[in-house]
């Protein structure tokens, strides 16, 4: 068993899918100079969702469209690969969708590593389990599981690797303490959220993605949170009150007995991407080696 002084954190980063480019630079980068990253991290899985599938939630899906290449690329670094499919909204008649159970019967075969779905609905849920089982089930954030009872139910639930809790119970740390080690390994944090802590509507904000991935011509959720119409700002995720940053992860969670930690921003593009990258993965000292090995890579263009 991984003592808690040698723990490794890993990441479940995003932009599978929206970032594929991205990750096709960045991804042998990784590989040929592990140097350039710290010892005490690794990446957990890629998630994501293509454009225009019913099942997707959370954001609007987006970027490469050939399911084949990226798992190819996946499989070629050994990396489990997640469809984001959190749509809350789902009935039955939208389980029999073509592209959706391709990409999963695609997802199904890991090769060797095995692949696995975020969902939030429960007859997506039974559909996964039934005729994909060779995928692995992630309970998505987007149940905005608020108190800690229903967390802790959340985690009782042999269905789930993983439980992502809603981002305000990052610092819950008098009742995190209590959870046993068999529930700590299926947390997985979510870090850099940018949403108001306060923020009252993150449920029917999600819905509302949902809906638009359903096909509903309905505009974005008006957000009113402060500094909501701004849009994503990491500075600003880095100031809230639930942000986990890498000291918290070394010098707490860690120790504590938490190894996983997703990191948002599927839809903020290849750019802010790579901001995540230097500050969750990169050694401070060869940060500039990895900007430099980027942005000066012909095949990709970060803006």
């Amino acid at each position: 068993m991984t003592s808690k002084s040698n723990r490794i954190a890993y990441y479940h980063l995003p932009g599978l899918f929206e970032c594929h480019e991205f990750y096709r630079v960045f991804l042998p980068l990784f590989q040929k100079h592990r140097e350039y990253f710290y010892d005490w991290c690794d990446i957990g899985s890629i998630y994501g969702a293509p454009a225009e599938c019913l099942w997707g939630g959370g954001r609007l899906g987006g970027g490469e469209n050939d399911a084949r290449k990226i798992l190819s690329l996946m499989q070629k670094f050994g990396i489990s690969a997640r469809l984001t499919f959190s749509n809350s909204l789902l009935k039955e008649e939208h389980l029999s969708d073509g592209k959706c159970n391709a990409l999963c019967a695609l997802f199904n075969n890991g090769n060797g590593v095995q692949n696995g779905v975020i969902i939030h609905s429960e007859l997506l849920l039974e559909h996964l389990r039934k005729n994909y089982p060779g995928l692995y089930l992630v309970s998505s954030t987007t149940k905005v599981l608020t108190a800690f009872r229903q967390f802790q139910d959340e985690l009782a639930r042999g269905e789930f690797r993983y439980v992502v809790p809603d981002f305000r119970l990052n610092r819950s740390f008098d009742k995190l303490e209590t959870l046993s080690e068999a529930q700590k390994a299926k947390v997985e944090f979510l870090c850099n959220e940018c949403c108001w802590t306060g923020c009252a509507d993150r449920r029917r904000c999600y819905e509302n993605v949902s809906r638009q991935n359903l096909g509903e011509d309905c505009p974005d959720f008006p957000c009113s949170a402060p500094g909501g119409a701004k849009g994503y700002r990491f500075s600003q995720a880095m100031a809230s009150p639930a942000f986990i940053g890498i000291d918290d992860i070394r010098n707490i969670y860690l120790p504590e007995g938490f190894s996983h930690f997703k990191i948002e921003g599927r839809g903020l593009g290849s750019a802010i991407l790579l901001e995540f990258i230097l500050y969750y993965l990169t050694r401070q000292e060869c940060q500039l080696k990895v900007r430099e090995e980027i942005y000066l890579d012909s095949m990709l263009d970060l803006f």
